[in-house]
């Protein structure tokens, strides 16, 4: 048997995932490659709590060149071009090519589509911004401070509202609720909406609680950095002395011009299995979008959020049935629609949902009340998540690796 390639592009959740799952299940002779342009995987569920201050950007990285002790090769390189009809991928420091090629790029915060987000906004949605926004709420000493949805789509659908519901316990622990006027606001019809009305009503009852006022339905047009304004579509201005902003989120460019995607930018595959219309070549996590079935909101298809545990699901079923074709063994798996998220209250405690997002009705997903147990259960896959992938050889406590969920 002649050893394959297969190409992972994207060094994500989906990613990484993906490029262990099929070590552990292919003998060496297999090539497995990740090619991603930064050095280091990032914990995205961290952010907000560097964001607080709890965490240092060095606690939630760990370096890919690591994965060769897992007999994965990573590639740190610009990607430039894909070819996904002779799976030939064009970087800048080479051409790569796979019998196999896995798209899990992810979705990128494109800030530059909201005028004024650059000059006056903070945002948790990255490494830079959640340290950045970290540092402001240091000085920060009282006054209006608006989260706001700055646009769809956005990956993480419980983040923004963790985001306000943490630095009101922040706040609230720095003496400074009561001289700060906390609001939320979003385009979003309601709080987490694929995940069902339940849902929506527990998140709005957070906010609710605190005396965050929740706007939704309210689109924002761009930010004037100099009045210190939030200009919405309706030409109303809500002012502001900090705002804390969640970005439109867009595809990589070089996915757009690859002939994967679609009109809206976006990679469409087979809900199951994750296969792109190109032979041997898949896509995974939140460069991907799939419609849930018989979902609609005003007459247009609700779309599997973009969150890391699907990204991670995902990835299991693509590397298993990928070392299934390659051995030719085994039973090829389909993704089920599954999965969960923490949403951290900031005090010690979070909440958690879970439900089935392929269900054609509104998926059964309740909030688990807020206890301790779940943010110390977020802490622990935190540790075990960076330990998991970069500190052991796969395969060991496999079991609870696929237990990882979160948002």
């Amino acid at each position: 048997m002649s050893g394959k390639t297969v190409l992972i592009l994207g060094g994500g959740v989906g990613g990484l995932v993906t490029a262990n799952e099929l070590r552990r299940h292919l003998p060496a002779e297999h090539r497995i490659l990740i090619i991603d342009r930064q050095p280091k995987h990032l914990h995205n569920p961290s952010l907000l709590w560097l964001m607080l201050g709890w965490r240092e950007p060095a606690h939630i990285q760990a370096e890919l060149s690591q994965l060769a002790r897992q007999g994965i090769e990573f590639i740190q390189a610009d990607i430039q071009a894909i070819d996904p009809d002779t799976r030939k991928v064009q970087t800048s420091t080479g051409e790569f090519a796979g019998d196999y090629l896995v798209v899990a790029m992810g979705a990128q915060p494109a800030p530059e589509l909201t005028p004024g987000f650059a000059e006056a906004a903070h945002t948790p949605y990255t490494l830079e911004g959640a340290t950045r926004l970290r540092d402001v709420l240091r000085e920060f000493k009282g006054g209006r401070i608006v989260v706001a949805v700055t646009g769809l789509p956005y990956r993480c659908p419980a983040a923004p509202y963790e985001t306000a519901v943490m630095i009101h316990t922040y706040l609230k622990k720095q003496g400074l609720r009561e001289k700060t006027d906390l609001q939320m606001i979003t385009p979003e019809e309601m709080p987490m909406g694929t995940a069902g009305p339940s849902m929506a009503d527990a998140v709005k009852g957070l906010m609710a609680e605190r005396n965050i006022p929740f706007r939704p339905l309210t689109s924002t047009r761009s930010i004037d950095a100099a009045a210190q304004e939030l200009v919405l579509e309706t030409g109303e201005c809500v002012p502001f002395d900090l705002l804390v902003a969640i970005p439109t989120h867009r595809s990589p460019q070089v996915v757009r011009d690859s002939g994967l995607a679609n009109d809206a930018g976006w990679i469409p595959v087979d809900a199951g299995i994750l296969a792109t219309r190109f032979d041997g070549v898949y896509a995974l996590g939140d460069v991907t979008m799939i419609p849930l079935p018989g979902r609609f909101q005003s007459d247009k298809p609700l779309l599997l959020p973009k969150a890391g545990v699907f990204a991670h699901k995902q990835a299991e079923v693509v590397a298993h049935n990928l070392a299934v074709e390659i051995i030719g063994q085994g039973t090829p798996q389909s993704f089920d629609g599954f999965g969960g998220c923490f949403i951290e209250l900031g005090d010690g405690r979070a909440g958690y949902g879970e439900g089935n997002f392929y269900d054609p009705q509104a998926p059964a997903v309740t909030l688990h009340p807020p206890v301790r147990r779940w943010h110390w259960g977020k802490v622990l896959i935190e540790k075990y998540w960076l330990w998991r992938w970069f500190a052991h050889q796969p395969g060991r406590f496999h079991k609870i690796g696929d237990k990882i969920l979160f948002g």
